[in-house]
């Protein structure tokens, strides 16, 4: 899937069905297939944001490699498979927002980002299939925005993407990234993916 793949001694499962988690991993140069998971998230509740999002990538986790040891034989393979999996929260006014349940909701959430911010808690799990050992961890960032617009909260809500991301918040959507102020952190973590702990993750789990 990247155009400068590493083709390291082990393949990658990516557990999302993220366009953004996509795009990121392959600008880390690796190569890899996709398998999302199937869990009720509403099911899965914790007080604290960061015990959330780890709870739900593990349950993402468990979920794939039960669908995989029906359909493959992943012991049998030399080489090592490392599933990723990860979640995303907003933290608004200390209240956890997670993928809007409606139009009239993703529209309450972003008007309430409008010349505020909002926190972002990401997790990121790497299970190895083979090994079964399991490394995750969790960040968080900032994002401050400027005033944004009724008729441009209008478009987002409409476009119907919004609903498909945490807090309804895409930070690298055309009509919202004019917006943003300023963003304590890294952009791809905002995104759900953060390359650096990815990396160091997949290091810990071969």
């Amino acid at each position: 899937m990247a155009a400068n793949a590493k083709n390291p001694p082990f393949k990658i499962i990516l557990g999302s069905s993220s366009m953004a988690r996509r795009q990121i991993l392959a600008e880390m140069g690796y190569e890899f297939s996709i398998v999302t998971a199937d869990i009720d998230e509403q099911s899965i509740r914790r007080e604290k944001p960061e015990d959330l999002v780890m709870a739900l990538a593990e349950a993402k986790a468990d979920a794939i490699i039960s669908r995989l040891q029906i359909t493959s034989h992943l012991e049998d393979d030399a080489h090592s498979t490392l599933l990723i999996t990860a979640d995303t929260v907003v933290v608004y006014e200390g209240m956890i927002r997670e993928k809007p349940s409606s139009k009239e909701e993703a529209r309450q959430f972003i008007k309430g980002y409008s010349g505020g911010r909002a926190t972002v808690v990401g997790s990121v799990l790497v299970t190895n299939l083979k090994t079964g050992t399991r490394k995750g961890g969790w960040d968080s960032a900032e994002v401050y925005f400027h005033d944004i617009p009724n008729e441009v909260i209008d478009s987002l809500v409409e476009e119907g993407i919004m609903l498909n991301v945490a807090g309804g918040l895409m930070l690298e959507h055309p009509l919202t990234l004019p917006f943003v102020d300023t963003v304590v952190g890294t952009a791809d973590f905002v995104m759900g993916l953060p390359k650096s702990l990815t990396e160091k993750l997949i290091q810990e789990a071969l």
